[in-house]
Parts: structure tokens; C-alpha cells; sequence
């Protein structure tokens, strides 16, 4: 199975930090966010990556190159300024990802989710939901009793994390797309499964966030 890390993105609410930096070359616990996804993309047995590239993104070309150190070989869709969004980014990758089910990662989340459990899903989309954080708490979406996906709520948030089919991307033109409004029309086909994830997950968005995630990394801080 391939996987698709999101890194095009400039990361403006870091200020300073991203001014010289792209924000998944952030070091936390020794390593680059993009570094620990990749490292546990590896660990679940994915070894084809595709990185999408925009900001600053031939610093990301540079570190990762064209095969990591876990053996896998990846390839990178160049979207240019400005980077083309979730859904665009990933509509212009198709070309890359194939005809398969593929994983999508957002490369700036810092989390220990098991990647393995995607790729035994019995379906080709599947949303990885989390507790609602204190910056996002209304969350995004629901589960039904059955585990699909619903706009009702109680609401969860989403990841960041999913496993994604090329079909639901079907007639999406080129160009920049958010990725909300297709997970939305493929709810209303009730084609979206969810998996709840209750573990370590933190969205690293801002200076203070990076701030606690680093502190959770040098265990100066409980898990929960």
C-alpha cells in the first residue's frame, strides 16, 4: 500500500518558527515530525511514499530524498505557490498513488496511531477520529452505531489521519480543493467508515502546541 504525507503547507500560525523552516522539519524528541510518520508508516509495512511539496519544499526533498532510511522509496508531487489544499493536493497526486486504496497523513501531526490498522481495513475509506481537542472543540464528525461516518452528532475530530480510495475523487476537477467538502459528499453516500483513536495524537498548529508536544515527547508530561 502507498501513503501520501501532507507537506505543502506553509504553517503561518508557527510564526518565527516556519520563517526558515518548513513545519514538518520541526524537531520534537530528536526527530522531524515528517520523520516519525515515515518511521511508522515504515513499522506497519508501507514502503511506497508520495510527498506533496510546496512551501519551502525542496528543504523536505533534501532531508528525505528518494529513499528513507526504513527502505522505502518515495516520490513527490510539486504543486508550486500557492500549495493547491488538502483536496487539491491529493487530486493532483492521483497520477502517483495509483488505483489502490491509499493512506493520507497529515505530515505535522505528532501521534503513536498504528498505521497497521488501516491497512487491514475491510473497506476503502476509512476517517481515523480523535477526542476533540481544546482548539477544535465541536469537532467534525460522528459515528453511527455501525461505524460509518455521519454529520450528526455527538462529533469527533478528524485526524488528520485516513485510508482513501481514488473513487471518491472522481470528477474532482484540478486545482485547489479543500479535502472537507468531498469527505462530505462521500458521507452522504455513506461511504466512509471511522475508526475511533484514543491515543497519543496532537495537531502541532501552533508555537504552544509544539511547546507541549515536545514536552510529551521528553516525558515531562502524562500520556493520559
Amino acid at each position: 500500500m502507498k501513503a501520501m504525507l501532507l507537506a505543502a503547507g506553509r504553517g503561518e500560525r508557527m510564526g518565527e518558527l516556519t520563517q526558515s523552516l518548513p513545519k514538518p522539519l520541526l524537531e520534537v524528541g530528536g526527530e522531524r515530525l515528517i520523520e516519525r510518520q515515515l518511521r511508522l508508516l515504515a513499522r506497519a509495512g508501507v514502503t511506497e511514499i508520495v510527498i506533496n511539496l510546496s512551501y519551502r519544499g525542496a528543504e523536505i526533498r533534501e532531508l528525505v530524498g528518494d529513499l528513507t532510511p526504513w527502505g522505502q522509496r518515495v516520490v513527490y508531487s510539486e504543486e508550486g505557490e500557492p500549495p493547491l489544499e488538502t483536496g487539491g493536493g491529493i487530486v493532483a497526486a492521483l497520477p502517483l498513488l495509483g488505483q489502490a486504496p491509499f493512506i493520507v497523513v497529515n505530515a505535522d501531526v505528532y501521534t503513536d496511531f498504528d498505521y497497521s490498522a488501516l491497512l487491514g481495513a475491510d473497506t476503502d475509506n476509512v476517517l481515523v477520529l480523535v477526542p476533540n481537542p481544546e482548539h477544535h472543540p465541536h469537532g467534525d464528525f460522528g459515528l453511527d452505531r455501525s461505524g460509518v461516518v455521519i454529520r450528526r452528532e455527538p462529533l469527533l475530530t478528524y485526524s488528520g489521519i485516513s485510508l482513501l480510495s481514488p473513487a471518491i475523487f472522481a470528477g474532482i476537477a484540478p486545482g485547489h480543493q479543500r479535502l472537507r467538502p468531498i469527505l462530505e459528499a462521500a458521507i452522504e453516500q455513506r461511504a466512509l467508515a471511522g475508526l475511533y483513536f484514543g491515543g497519543v495524537w496532537e495537531d502541532v498548529g501552533t508555537p504552544e502546541r509544539l511547546d507541549a508536544v515536545r514536552r510529551l515527547a521528553a516525558g515531562l508530561v502524562p500520556t493520559g
